[in-house]
């Protein structure tokens, strides 16, 4: 493979990793304060003491299944920064003048490398989904796999673990699965 060719293959990885967070943020609710919340409710019912503090109470309670729904979306949104971000920087190397031919086969090498486990994670998020959870999110860190999955139950059966498992495994190749509670 020559110089034209990786250069290319590089542009082609950004553009589509750039076309998933772009779709992702296009898909995504669009975000209220919380502060925004208590303020209005606050100001609009100031004659009723008990009236406000109800309102309050059931911002709260909707604010927190709210965020937890939130979760996946934003963890997700930080994961997609963080790759794109590895990635220009790993870009500037690559398109660096004055780098060696080694440091730049080693960022290509790395940006494959960021590529593959970001469509990895959303293929073991799809895949579980698929199986009928309400939603996953997937880490893929070096030779470590992270899987956290919205779920009804406080803690996951032994079955359902095997099958994230199995799921993981199938997709990565990777070993070493670390499975967390998972979120209501």
């Amino acid at each position: 493979m020559n110089r034209k060719q990786a250069v290319i293959i590089v542009a082609l990885l950004v553009l589509i990793v750039c076309a998933g967070v772009l779709a992702t943020k296009v898909q995504s609710p669009l975000y209220v304060s919380d502060t925004d919340l208590v303020d209005n409710s606050s100001t609009n019912d100031t004659n009723s003491t008990t009236n406000g503090t109800n309102q309050t109470t059931n911002l709260n309670k909707s604010n927190k299944t709210s965020s937890n729904q939130d979760y996946f979306a934003e963890a997700r949104l930080t994961r997609e920064k963080t790759s794109e971000d590895t990635i220009a920087t790993l870009k500037e190397i690559i398109d660096d003048k004055n780098s060696t031919a080694q440091n730049k086969q080693n960022a290509q090498q790395e940006s494959m490398s960021i590529i593959l486990s970001e469509q990895n994670s959303m293929k073991v998020e799809n895949m579980l989904k698929g199986k009928g959870y309400k939603d996953a999110l997937c880490t893929i860190n070096n030779d470590k796999v992270n899987i956290v999955v919205k779920s009804d139950a406080s803690k996951l059966t032994d079955a359902q673990q095997r099958e994230i498992r199995d799921v993981a495994l199938t997709v990565t190749q990777i070993r070493n699965i670390e499975i967390q509670p998972p979120i209501h």
